[in-house]
């Protein structure tokens, strides 16, 4: 299964048509909230399930704050992070997955791609495809695949936008 996993796209809905094209066939998008508008545009782009949260920008979209679902033999806890004080560190979003049974948690609101693969949990962050703020500023998103075995694998790409220069 081949999941793409974007945040923090602010109403900058070319963008994510230019990732989905650029990345090819997905089974399932996934949106970690401050959309802005477009849902069901982005909803539009792909014949598959989709999933999005709520933002802190997202004030007229009825989006859910959190969802959680499955994912083959994982469970895949969703939010935009704002609540959690992600801008400080994770340990309360943390938590809240332990508390949830979630094994796989996303997140976005820093802006900025984020990997924490332990034992028991991964916290993951898409970065921004449209406001990126870690350093080398790169527009960016999230790969998850599932394996045969059920063995999640995640990696970051970089979105080649035409007036962009960087590309996964």
């Amino acid at each position: 299964m081949r999941i793409l996993v974007l945040s923090d796209s602010h109403g900058c809905n070319d963008d994510v048509e230019g990732v989905i094209r650029q990345i090819g066939h997905i089974d399932m998008l996934i949106h970690c909230g401050d959309v802005e508008r477009g849902e069901d545009y982005i909803r539009s782009l792909v014949d598959c399930p989709v999933h999005m949260v709520a933002g802190n920008s997202d004030y007229d979209l009825d989006l859910p704050e959190t969802a959680i679902f499955p994912v083959g033999d994982h469970t895949v806890l969703v939010t935009h992070g704002h609540r959690f004080f992600v801008n400080r560190d994770v340990d309360r979003l943390r938590l809240f997955g332990q508390e949830q049974g979630a094994d796989i948690v996303m997140f976005g609101h820093t802006h900025v791609p984020y990997i924490e693969i332990d034992e028991d949990m991964t916290i993951l962050n898409p970065g921004s495809l449209s406001y990126p703020r870690q350093e080398d500023r790169k527009p960016t998103f999230l790969i998850m695949e599932t394996d045969e075995y059920g063995q999640a694998h995640f990696g970051h790409g970089y979105y080649k936008s035409k007036f962009s220069e960087y590309e996964i």
